[in-house]
């Protein structure tokens, strides 16, 4: 079973869990109400998966705070406070400094680690950061659920070469970004995911969780330099740059977001249907929600 079918039944199972809870599995992050909203969100780094043995500590503890911090991000929220649970290989010399430089980025990040676990194996080492945040003060949580038909598709900064560039382990989470991104536009922000497992697949969330189809036009795709191949920039991930719609917008509306401190580029539009494709330079529709990364279950 793959990623995506075994997440899909998550969410399905977890439908209808009331109490505090407003938005359950399925979207960047949970938000429950517990005395104020909060955002709640966590993720996981696995030695070998998403970063590879010897990589210094300092970054793979950047990397495990700010994949979470990225979730916040999506949903235009503030972090707030996290919590860090490490399973280390037996006998790994920079325990210590792995732990101390995961509660130095969640100071950096603005969600001091307030607690956690740790384990020892003779595995892997499995990092696993928890993320605690607020909406933002006006907007609320922005949801993947809210794209429109006559939305204009959009995206912060460049994309593809992530991994083999080494920026999956400095990044930084675009959660000023997100909140600037609120205060300009409001109730036209629409919808937004932050872009993890490639541009495609992510696209493809975000228009199966709005009931829309989004057409990406490749030509426009803001590349990083020495990414020439469009299919790269749509597939590559590790990006956690964000996706979003937003409504009321002209094409060239883009200048008046360069306030955000981010680049930001209108990459499509959202349109009635379902799915979500890439139209080549050549007029070829491609399935988006085939660019990008999948877990498998059944992969080594």
């Amino acid at each position: 079973m793959n990623e995506s079918d075994l997440l899909a039944r998550i969410a399905e199972r977890s439908r209808g869990l009331g109490g505090p809870v407003e938005v359950g599995p399925g979207d960047d992050c949970a938000v429950v109400g517990a005395g104020g909203r909060l955002l709640l969100t966590v993720d996981q780094l696995v030695e070998g998966r998403h970063f590879d043995p010897g990589t210094a500590p300092d970054l793979i503890a950047r990397k495990a705070v700010a994949r979470s911090v990225s979730d916040i991000a999506a949903m235009a929220g503030a972090p707030l406070v996290s919590l860090g649970t490490g399973c280390l290989t037996r006998g790994r010399p920079d325990a210590d400094e792995l732990c101390a430089r995961m509660a130095h980025w969640a100071n950096a990040f603005g969600c001091p680690m307030v607690g956690g676990d740790l384990a020892f194996h003779d595995g892997p080492a499995v990092l696993t950061v928890t993320v605690l945040g607020t909406p933002h003060p006006t907007r609320g949580p922005v949801l993947r659920s809210g794209a429109r038909a006559g939305d204009l598709v959009l995206v912060t900064g460049r994309l593809g070469g992530s991994y083999t560039s080494g920026r999956h382990l400095s990044f930084t989470p675009r959660a000023a970004e997100a909140r600037q991104l609120a205060d300009a536009l409001g109730p036209r922000l629409h919808s937004m995911i932050d872009i993890s497992d490639g541009l495609g697949r992510d696209a493809g969330r975000l228009a199966a969780a709005s009931g829309v189809r989004i057409e990406i036009n490749a030509a426009r795709l803001p590349l990083h330099p020495g990414v020439t191949d469009w299919r790269r920039g749509a597939a590559d991930g590790e990006d956690y740059e964000l996706l979003f719609t937003a409504g009321g917008l002209a094409e060239g509306a883009c200048s008046a977001l360069a306030s955000i401190g981010a680049p930001v580029s209108c990459i499509g539009r959202v349109v009635s249907g379902e799915g979500c494709v890439v139209i080549d330079p050549e007029g070829s529709a491609h399935d988006a929600r085939e660019l990008g990364w999948e877990h498998r279950g059944d992969q080594p």
